[in-house]
Parts: C-alpha cells; structure tokens; sequence
C-alpha cells in the first residue's frame, strides 16, 4: 500500500513540474539560448573552441539545475502553502516521509532530464564530444551536487508570499551564476569577484563538471564547500519550519 502510494506521489510530482511555465522558461529554453549565444554567435573565434563548448555545456546545465533547485521547487512550495496544499495533506492518509521523498524524486528525474536535454543540446549545435565516463560522471555531478541548492529552495519554501520568493529566488539565481562563473568564467572578473565567487556553491558546483570535460575530477575542497552550504541550509530550513508551527 505504501509502495503504490509513494509510486503515484511521485508520478504526480513529475506531472506537476512538467507543467510549470517556470520549470521549461528557467530550466531548458533559457539556458540552451544561452548556450547557443555564447558558443555560435558572441565566442566565435576562441582557440580552443571545442574545450570552450564543452566547458559552457557544463555550466549551462549546472545553471539549470540550480535554477529548477531554486525557483521551480522554491515558488511551487510556497504557492502549496498559501493554497493551502500542505494542510490538506496532513489530513490524508498520506504519510509526510512519502509526500517528500516525492517530492523529492520528482525534482531530481527532472534535473536529469534537463542534463540530458542540454547535452544533446550542445551534441547538436556544436558536435561536442566527451567520453562516455566524461559524459557519465559530469551528468551525475551535476544532478548529485544540486542538493544544496534543493536546500536552498526548500529554504526559499517557507516565504509566506509567492511573488516574494519569485523575486528572491530570481535574484539569488543570478547572483549566483554571475558570480559564480557560469555566465563568463570567473578569472575575466575583478579580483574582488574572483575571491567571493570561489567560496560560493555555484563556483564550486560548476567547477567540479568543469574539472571533468578536462580530464580531471571533482576537488575534494568544493566539495566539502558543497555540503558545508547544504548542512547550513538544512539547519536553517529545520529552525524556520519549528518557528512556523509553533505559531
């Protein structure tokens, strides 16, 4: 019984992510534009224009996935709440453990189906080839270390308006991938940026596919500045939502 619970929560969590405008405007039509102005029409002329597609790629599906982490799950759990959504649940025979694994679940089919469309994206208008481990491993990085920035909108989640966490979740959304050096690469940037955006998730998050395409492999340092961003996230979530119900 509880099988066949989780297995319909989940199908309805995919269902639900398919169908917000936020999800295909931030997640797939904005950064494979992107891609395509970057790497056909504004960076032409580079070198080394096969590492250059390739690195993009990667940012650009990371850029996704942190946008679909922050936005789509952020705004929709807010827009449950106000509606009251998560009242109703309780009320159902639907445990909580199943309501968030598919939640949960959800999210992350969606981020690999994101990954998947963007590198088919970059396989088609530039020919980009990796190999199979490189294409592995960076599309498992990628949907993997998108965890705190799940947090992060979770954390977002718990704003009592909707058009509040659109409006910050739209601006940490670029702060972060401007800094951290999904749009440009951070060493064109004022050394001032440089020191702030090599301590923050994104940077850190992008650098590991980053370090892939070239060969190599995630460093050990982003990835402990990953978990310590996911384990501060967590912990401020769990403050804010017993806050929340102790009202």
């Amino acid at each position: 019984m509880k099988m066949k619970l989780l297995m319909n929560q989940c199908k309805a969590e995919l269902l639900r992510i398919l169908r917000n405008p936020y999800y295909v405007f931030w997640s797939l039509i904005m950064p494979i534009m992107f891609y395509f102005i970057f790497t056909k029409v504004v960076n032409t002329g580079v070198e080394d224009a096969g590492q250059w597609q390739a690195h993009y790629l990667m940012s650009m599906s990371a850029f996704s996935v942190m946008g679909s982490s922050i936005m789509t799950l952020g705004i929709r759990l807010v827009q449950e709440r106000t509606q009251g959504w998560n009242t109703f649940i309780r009320i159902t025979p639907l445990p909580s453990s199943v309501y968030f694994f598919g939640k949960m679940f959800g999210q992350t089919i969606m981020h690999l189906f994101s990954v998947l469309c963007i590198f088919a994206a970059g396989y088609l208008m530039n020919g980009v080839s990796l190999s199979p481990a490189e294409w592995l491993l960076s599309g498992l990085w990628i949907v993997a270390g998108a965890l705190p920035f799940m947090a992060l909108g979770t954390l977002i989640g718990f704003m009592k308006r909707v058009d509040t966490a659109s409006g910050v979740s739209n601006v940490l959304y670029m702060a972060l991938a401007l800094l951290g050096g999904m749009w440009m690469p951070l060493d064109i940037l004022p050394q001032t940026v440089q020191r702030i955006g090599k301590w923050l998730p994104s940077y850190n998050y992008g650098d590991g596919a980053w370090r892939v395409v070239q060969g190599g492999h995630p460093q050990w340092g982003g990835v402990l500045i990953l978990l310590g961003y996911l384990a501060i996230f967590m912990l401020l979530s769990g403050y804010i939502r017993k806050k929340q119900e102790a009202v």
